[in-house]
């Protein structure tokens, strides 16, 4: 017998200029099937990169685009820029019905640009250039000279400054295997479930390193991502704005097959204060996971919003409230672990048990509260502090500090209100989580019916 052949399906006009369009296989993204259009888009090609995009929703499966060079057609006119309009309409109608992603391999440049800030991945090649204005008309209309236009729209900047990119790579080699792991972890349209993989790692492996990862001391620092790999199938995790909002770690893996989108906070940067750009970040990965029905899980070590004037005349208000409507609409399954700290609102976004939590577990040393012992116990005793004598003051203050950790602070205390399912060893923190994964794989929880929420934007 001769091989299968996969099947192709030419989009219609599929050629058009230099671009080619088809639902079939791309070698790099293994044998899933997507949608895909790759090269130099002008206005002319708009057109069949709009009808790709439809294709791909139509066929329900995910949409792929490589761009080495995109921008404004000044010939084309008005027709040009209906065109684009075209692209993000379509865009638009893909949001959360099928993954969309998209490589930068060139230049993408001007109003068509805003198009690739539509898709859910955005992976950024060494010899992309992406960005609305240029160097020279950013200079001509503010009157500011010195922007470097070779940092302007590079991937560096949008891995650590606009937080556009998700990913970089060296080549479009490399970014379609970064595409292909991200995609394997989500299904091909919000239809269907994710896809489940078979593992040798067992489910009730010992998380040894993880439990060594986080000092007793809340004042000391750690790498989040030694305790998210130990807990994944293989210890594999695709992390996903890395440089961006480094506050937080979010991205991909799996527990006993099943894929998770995990969501973390990271004490090696502001102590795991959630910023603006942290909290931008989150929501976006929470509800990406949501649309298509990816569970979450939450791991949270947290001291709260991180505070000043920067952060609350930008706005730090509204973008918090963005990762705390996230996890409010998310219907999918969600396991919280609290492993050290979890203070004040910070820790209400983090997917506490009030906002709909299902499982929320936590370590023996953590501690739940509105603030830490040494803030409380300044406010509470303030008065009997000021009345002691100076060489008492500070025994007074350790002895408050340690009533108040043990009434206040423990996650035995929370569990008895209701705000914890259950005390888990660290060592133990696999098996609880993927027990609670496999339990709620049979969910189903029915949305309010509305037009559409108004997201805090």
């Amino acid at each position: 017998m001769g091989s299968v052949v996969a099947p192709r399906l030419p989009v219609a006009a599929a050629r058009s200029g230099s671009v080619v369009a088809e639902i079939g296989q791309l070698p790099e993204l293994g044998e899933q099937t997507v949608a895909w259009f790759r090269g130099a888009i002008t206005g002319a090609d708009a057109d069949l990169v709009a009808r790709t995009i439809r294709a791909g929703v139509d066929a329900g499966v995910p949409i792929v685009g490589v761009i080495e060079r995109m921008g404004l057609d000044a010939p084309g006119g008005l027709a040009a820029l209906g065109a684009w309009g075209r692209i993000a309409r379509e865009l638009a109608r893909a949001s959360g019905v099928v993954p969309t992603a998209m490589v930068i391999d060139g230049p993408c440049l001007g109003g068509p640009a805003i198009a690739v800030g539509l898709v859910d991945l955005v992976v950024l090649t060494e010899q992309a250039k992406l960005f609305v204005n240029g160097a020279e008309a950013s200079a001509r209309m503010t009157g500011t000279n010195g922007i470097d236009p070779a940092q302007l729209g590079d991937a560096w900047s949008h891995q650590t400054r606009s937080g556009v990119a998700d990913l970089a790579a060296a080549d479009v080699t490399e970014a379609l295997a970064a595409v292909g792991d991200v995609l394997s972890f989500l299904p091909s349209n919000s239809l269907e479930a994710p896809p489940r993989e078979p593992t040798v790692d067992p489910p009730d492996r010992r998380c040894v390193q993880a439990a060594k990862a986080v000092p007793a001391n809340e004042r000391e620092s750690y790498d989040v991502r030694n305790v998210i790999t130990d807990l994944l199938d293989d210890r594999w995790f695709v992390e996903l704005r890395a440089r961006f909002g480094s506050s937080l770690v979010v991205g991909f893996g799996r527990v006993a097959g099943l894929p998770v989108g995990i969501v973390a906070n990271q004490p090696s940067q502001l102590a795991g204060a959630l910023d603006i750009e942290s909290s931008i970040k989150g929501a976006r990965f929470v509800r990406w996971c949501d649309s298509f029905n990816v569970p979450l899980l939450t791991l949270v070590d947290t001291p709260g919003f991180r505070p000043g004037r920067d952060q609350e005349w930008r706005g730090i208000v509204r973008h918090g409230a963005k990762l705390a409507f996230a996890y409010a609409e998310a219907t999918v399954p969600r396991v919280c672990v609290v492993l050290r700290k979890a203070y004040g609102g910070a820790y209400i976004v983090m997917d506490c048990k009030s906002m709909g939590n299902d499982c929320a577990l936590a370590w023996p040393q953590a501690e739940i509260a509105v603030m830490g012992a040494k803030g409380a116990v300044g406010i509470i005793h303030r008065r009997a502090l000021l009345k002691a004598e100076d060489e008492h003051r500070e025994g007074l203050r350790e002895r408050l500090e340690a009533e108040y950790s043990e009434e206040h602070l423990s996650p035995r205390a929370a569990a008895e209100r209701g705000f914890v399912d259950a005390v888990v060893e660290p060592a133990g923190t696999r098996l609880a989580v993927a027990e609670a994964l496999l339990a709620l794989t049979t969910k189903r929880e029915r949305p309010v019916r509305r037009r559409h929420e108004n997201v805090p934007l």
